[in-house]
């Protein structure tokens, strides 16, 4: 039996330039951090005594004789991209809902290769981890992702993430002063807004108007840098939150499906309690949102939100972690392969 955990993320600035249709021309960049809420998945073989070949339980239960079977789709094309011919069981649980803005649908590709990986005695690199699933979700499922997602799950940690022109990715670690990040985390809010919605619905909108968008992108694109000047600064970290509001009004211009009457309230309302700034995280739509607000302000603002669930987290710098190995022998020897 293999455990894997993989962490969900938040993203700062730059959300949208990690998308191909712009940065293979214009090249991309983001800003964002994974956070102490993980995605779990559990694997094992299936032994040859049931009915059924694959067991998938997730927020249904799956009992099927082959993988074209399976209705998830990510399980079945990432079983089949693993060319997967034993019998398998599969677990999935998650810290917080999915749909939600935190890049669970990434995180769960990513910790179900890791998984199968495991579970055939193989090590993958995070990198190699980070471009199948990126494989995987944008040719194989043929969904509306970025690449942003997959890279900070496999990763994890506080991280800046370059994407060229030329199709190459590069994350750089965020080397700031302790402190520093310990004072941007007590300046941050989650929210959760009280509903999901399809991620890759949203993003095809916004994909199809980037040709017209490339002053609000290039904008974000050059915000991902100025952040970085703010937190390495010895300045007003408030300046963090005055450049996420900058950044909500330029995401929220790119199409009219990335906010809703109802998040427009709710933001209006968090602003008036005295947030600096803020965002709804991921593609729109609803989820959580993130807001900047000052610690001796935080209870106002909470009293503000009324019964809306403020969800407490960490930054964390862990990645995709199997944390629990006791494969099948049949499998052979654990091997390690490159980059």
């Amino acid at each position: 039996m293999i455990i894997c955990r993989t962490p969900f993320r938040i993203s700062f600035f730059g959300g949208g330039t990690d998308y191909p249709v712009w940065y293979q021309e214009n090249g991309g960049a983001v800003l964002g951090t994974t956070i102490d809420k993980y995605c779990y998945i559990t694997g094992r073989c299936l032994p040859p005594f049931f009915e059924h070949k694959y067991r998938i339980v997730y927020s249904q239960a799956e009992h099927v004789r082959s993988i074209g079977e399976i209705c998830h789709p990510a399980v079945r094309e990432t079983l089949r991209y693993s060319k997967i011919t034993d019998g398998m069981e599969i677990h999935h649980d998650g810290d917080l809902p999915a749909r939600t803005g935190l890049g669970s649908s990434s995180s769960f590709t990513v910790g179900l290769l890791h998984t199968l990986y495991a579970l055939k005695g193989i090590m993958p690199s995070k990198m190699q981890l980070a471009k199948e699933a990126i494989n995987i979700e944008q040719n194989v499922l043929k969904e509306n992702v970025g690449c942003q997602d997959q890279v900070m799950a496999a990763f994890g940690g506080f991280n800046r993430v370059l994407f060229s022109d030329d199709g190459n990715i590069e994350l750089r670690r965020v080397t700031v002063q302790p402190e520093r990040l310990e004072l941007l985390q007590d300046h941050l809010l989650l929210v959760f807004t009280g509903f999901s919605r399809m991620a890759s619905d949203i993003a095809e909108e916004q994909i199809r108007q980037t040709p017209n968008r490339k002053h609000e992108l290039a904008a974000m694109y050059q915000m991902v840098d100025a952040a970085l000047d703010i937190l390495n600064g010895g300045g007003d970290i408030t300046e963090f939150g005055k450049l996420l509001h900058e950044s909500w009004q330029l995401k929220r211009s790119l199409t009219d499906k990335i906010s809703t009457p109802h998040t427009d309230d709710l933001y209006e309302m968090a602003i008036r309690a005295g947030a600096t700034g803020g965002k709804l995280l991921g593609a729109g739509g609803g989820g959580f949102m993130l807001f900047f607000v000052k610690p001796e302000l935080r209870s106002v603002l909470r009293e503000a939100l009324g019964s809306l669930l403020c969800v407490p987290f960490r930054f964390e710098s862990s990645g995709s972690q199997i944390i629990f190995y006791e494969p099948d022998l049949f499998y052979g020897k654990t091997r390690v392969v490159g980059e």
